[in-house]
């Protein structure tokens, strides 16, 4: 059974500057991958300010799943996770806020660590080689925030070459 999309719901600015709803209905845009997970797209942003006009000039998940967001931008979205799906380890240069919405996970790191995350449960990942498995029988829904960002010297130095050329872009 496949989850149904997140109801997404945009604001805007109408010709006399006064606050309307733009849009109101299920994401536009989903991914499903070979492993289970399937990822909503609610919004992303290319850059920092973000221009705040009355409409935006076109849909801003069209196209392909871009990570990072590219310089100072943002991207939202919420995964879903059947029974038995799972995302393999990978590292994005990214801060991602990630809460469990529903549902219960694993969060693997490239130590062996393995933490169980339950529905109200938040991670803050910096930039770390993580992996996710729902090992329940029923659905997990987290919602993320990504946020670009750029390692430091020392950790790049520490990471080396190999580790960053593995980078989920």
């Amino acid at each position: 059974m496949s989850p149904t999309a997140p109801r997404r719901i945009v604001t805007g600015h109408d010709g006399d500057g006064r606050s309307v709803v733009l849009s109101d209905g299920a994401t536009p845009t989903t991914h499903v991958f070979p492993t289970g997970a399937i990822f909503h797209e609610i919004w992303s942003t290319a850059g920092a300010p973000v221009p705040l006009g009355a409409a935006e000039p076109g849909e801003p998940t069209d196209g392909p799943l871009r990570v990072p967001p590219g310089p100072l931008g943002t991207i939202v979205h919420v995964i879903d996770m059947p029974p038995g799906a799972s995302a393999p380890m990978h590292r994005t240069k990214t801060v991602d806020y990630g809460m469990v919405l529903d549902g219960e996970v694993y969060l693997e790191l490239d130590d062996g660590t393995e933490t169980r995350m339950v529905t109200g449960d938040v991670v803050v990942q910096r930039g770390t080689a993580h992996g996710w498995s729902n090992r329940s029988d029923s659905i997990a829904r987290m919602l993320f925030v990504m946020v670009d960002g750029a390692f430091t010297e020392d950790l790049r130095s520490a990471l080396g070459e190999d580790a960053l050329s593995q980078l989920l872009e």
